[in-house]
């Protein structure tokens, strides 16, 4: 079912030392808990990005990411803005200034 196609492809590509990066406003999302429980049986690193709470996602997530808010629009233009600057971050640090 749609619940599982995340958990599979977390099954078929995912190999232990891989970073997995999760997204749910709520934390609760049944196809992403499907992913990252895959993810951690696999020995994969979890990074989260969730809302207030971090949801049932927050106890499998190595890195927690989690919006101080319950307003689903905020939560979600503030993970589109962490992910910009982590995108920046890392290509600073692969390509320099």
């Amino acid at each position: 079912g749609y619940e599982d196609v995340f958990a599979r492809m977390v099954e078929a590509a995912g190999r232990p030392g891989d970073i997995l990066v999760a997204f749910s406003t709520s934390g609760n999302s049944p196809n992403i808990l499907k992913a990252v429980q895959m993810g951690r049986e696999k020995g994969m690193t979890i990074i989260g990005f969730t809302g207030a709470t971090g949801g049932k996602m927050a106890d499998f997530c190595d890195i927690l990411l989690n919006v101080p808010s319950t307003d689903t629009p905020r939560i979600q233009e503030s993970h589109i803005l962490i992910g910009h600057i982590l995108c920046q971050i890392v290509e600073q640090q692969i390509f320099g200034q």
